[in-house]
């Protein structure tokens, strides 16, 4: 760590600011480039990772970078990521976006559960990990096909009435679900897959900027596989003298006004990289060639 951070401090920081900003909300404006704290986890994102310290020391970095829109859930660990962020001292320096609606056992599955009074359950469980009086924006995480959906975000705007959270948002819907939840709650972000190399998403985003809903890509580097756009990214960050993910994600910050991106990672050298791609202007005829390569 401290060999990485000698590194940094000899070379120009990278800052998350020069990603623009977009307003979630009225007076709640965050920088572009966000951060995700799934990875903050142990291997299959349960339990705690290896060296706690090291997690804590990635988020610092991050919202020292400028970065002030952190992504977590309280599945997460599960409460793990929640913790830590808390434990780093990130939490009063940036817009914190937690979610509810997923359980999670030892096989590391992922299980919808979107009973509203589970959802308000967990949003006092978060409020207390985190240590906040209410949480900035709270997530439905994934509609749970056993749970009306108009049930699930009653429970989040009845939550919003009791000053336990200040605003909602979604994830993993479709448009029909987006329409829908307006005419209950103000909805602030949308939290779905979506990365250069898939687009199946994109009626989504295109429903978020008709909106000015903040859209929140996940996955936003595929988990570093991005196969299928791997030549085109690479012919594009040479003339960056970047790297392909660099590239991936100032794709995402160009491709529409209210994309969130919020990579994640456990590695400082890849946070710095991350956020450095906030600096990467692509021209015209580069967005048009990543365009059509899908």
């Amino acid at each position: 760590y401290n060999t990485v951070s000698a590194h940094i401090d000899s070379v120009t920081r990278p800052d998350a600011s020069r990603a623009g900003t977009f307003e979630i909300a009225d007076g709640l404006e965050v920088n572009r480039m966000g951060f995700g704290a799934m990875r903050l986890c142990g291997e299959g994102i349960v339990g705690p990772p290896a060296d706690e310290s090291h997690a804590r020391a990635v988020a610092q970095r991050a919202v020292d970078y400028g970065v002030d829109f952190l992504d977590t859930a309280d599945s997460y660990g599960p409460g793990v990521s929640e913790r830590l962020l808390r434990e780093a001292g990130v939490v009063e320096d940036a817009v914190v976006a937690t979610k509810a609606g997923l359980l999670r056992n030892s096989d590391t599955e992922w299980l919808p559960h979107g009973d509203p009074d589970y959802l308000k359950n967990q949003a006092l469980v978060s409020r207390d990990r985190l240590r906040v009086d209410s949480i900035d924006v709270l997530q439905y995480h994934r509609p749970d096909p056993d749970t009306p959906f108009v049930d699930s975000v009653t429970a989040l705007a009845e939550l919003v009435a009791d000053g336990l959270v200040e605003y909602v948002g979604l994830s993993n819907v479709t448009v029909n679900q987006l329409d829908q939840a307006p005419h209950i709650v103000d909805v602030v972000t949308v939290q779905n897959r979506y990365n250069v190399g898939y687009r199946d998403e994109q009626a989504v985003l295109d429903a978020c900027e008709a909106a000015g809903i903040g859209f929140v890509p996940w996955y936003p580097l595929a988990g570093g596989d991005l196969d299928t756009v791997t030549d085109d990214l690479d012919a594009v960050a040479a003339a960056h003298d970047a790297t392909r993910y660099q590239i991936a994600l100032a794709w995402l910050l160009e491709t529409s006004p209210v994309t969130l991106p919020i990579p994640g990672t456990l590695d400082l050298n890849h946070l710095e990289q991350n956020v450095a791609a906030a600096e990467i202007d692509l021209s015209e005829s580069e967005l048009r060639r990543l365009d059509e390569a899908v």
